[in-house]
Order: C-alpha cells, then sequence, then structure tokens
C-alpha cells in the first residue's frame, strides 16, 4: 500500500469500540500487512492520573489521539484507530457543552480512510472511570452522526452480537479497500434521507 489505510472507529461508550478494534487488528493481519492498532488515549490518561479529564485538557488528549494515528500511519499498512480526536470533541460537547474541539478533531478525522460506528445493540457494562451509564448512550450517539453529517463524512455502522459484529465490520472494510465499480446506482446511504434520524435504524437492528 502506498500510505497507510486507516479505520477509525467512533461510538458510544460500551458498544464494542475496543474489543472490535483488537479483533480487526488480528483479523486484518497478514504476511506482508503490517498492522497497528492504537488505543485509546482517554482510557489512557483516565488510569494515569485516577480521574476523568477536565475541560481544558481535553484538547490535549485529542491532539495526542491524532499524533498517535498518525505515527502508527508512517509505518503501517493498515491502522485501527480506537478511537479518534472526534470523540473527545463529542464528550466534550456532552460533558461541558464546549463545541470548540470539532473543527480540528473533524480535520484530524477526516484523514481516516473508514469510519464504522459501533451501533447501541450491545448492553451497557461498567469499566471503571470512563463509563456515565447507559442513558448517555443515545445522546453521545447522536452527536457523532450530527457530526459527521456536517462534516459530509461517510460511515458504515457495524451492529451484531459475538463474532456477527466482527464479520459485519470486516465486511465493511473489505468493501472499502476493494469498492465496487461505479455502475451508475444511487448510493447506499447509512441514515435515512429524509430525516438522518438513528432512530430509523434502530427498529430494524430491534427486529435481528
Amino acid at each position: 500500500m502506498s500510505r497507510a489505510f486507516v479505520i477509525g472507529l467512533l461510538g458510544a461508550e460500551s458498544t464494542g469500540k475496543t474489543t472490535l478494534a483488537a479483533e480487526l487488528g488480528a483479523a486484518l493481519a497478514a504476511p506482508g500487512r503490517r498492522v497497528a492498532v492504537v488505543p485509546e488515549y482517554l482510557r489512557e490518561f483516565c488510569h494515569r492520573v485516577g480521574r476523568t479529564p477536565r475541560q481544558d485538557e481535553q484538547a490535549g488528549i485529542a491532539a495526542q489521539q491524532s499524533l498517535r494515528i498518525a505515527e502508527a500511519a508512517e509505518s503501517h499498512d493498515i491502522v485501527v484507530a480506537d478511537t479518534t480526536a472526534l470523540m473527545i470533541a463529542v464528550y466534550s460537547e456532552q460533558v461541558f457543552g464546549d463545541t470548540g474541539l470539532y473543527d480540528s478533531a473533524l480535520a484530524d478525522h477526516a484523514r481516516s480512510s473508514l469510519t464504522l460506528l459501533t451501533a447501541l445493540d450491545l448492553p451497557w457494562q461498567a469499566d471503571g472511570l470512563q463509563r456515565d451509564g447507559p442513558h448517555v448512550r443515545e445522546p453521545v450517539d447522536a452527536l457523532v452522526r450530527a457530526a459527521l453529517l456536517r462534516a459530509a463524512i461517510d460511515c458504515a455502522v457495524v451492529f451484531g452480537q459475538g463474532p456477527q459484529r466482527l464479520a459485519n465490520a470486516l465486511a465493511a472494510v473489505q468493501r472499502a479497500l476493494h469498492p465496487p465499480q461505479d455502475d451508475g446506482t444511487k448510493r447506499w446511504q447509512w441514515v435515512c434521507d429524509r430525516c438522518g434520524d438513528a432512530g430509523c435504524e434502530r427498529h430494524w437492528l430491534a427486529s435481528l
């Protein structure tokens, strides 16, 4: 590959991003293919200082996440990012009402070759300092989707339990790595073209 293929994982808390990142890294590894998984710096920060970030620390955390992704991309063919600076921007709005990180975070995230958004179909689980509770998942999911729509960044929604979730993610990766030839048909859209509401999606997720 001439440049790294960067997979940016986004999603609300307890939607399996970290597990999926590790599984994707293992599944995509192959002889002659250099694959890196970039962990979530926010998790490292919280473990190190024993608390969640203050508002004034958010920008530095976002910048460090982007830096680590960029460094991995310099020496690998595929980079799986858990997650990107965009999630820090979303958390800044959700927790502090601060929208000032979006411009830089979206610019950094736009360098991703593929965006995967983890669906809300997994049960919420406690996980230390980073988890606020199941009640924040839908608002965070809505903020992520709104940011992607504003920036015209496409994404693939990853749903399913256990191995099916990984299989669906891998299918999206393969489509991005080997896109079909354009036959003039209308592009598939990841949200309803009338409302842009994730609620529409949840109707068919519930029926699976």
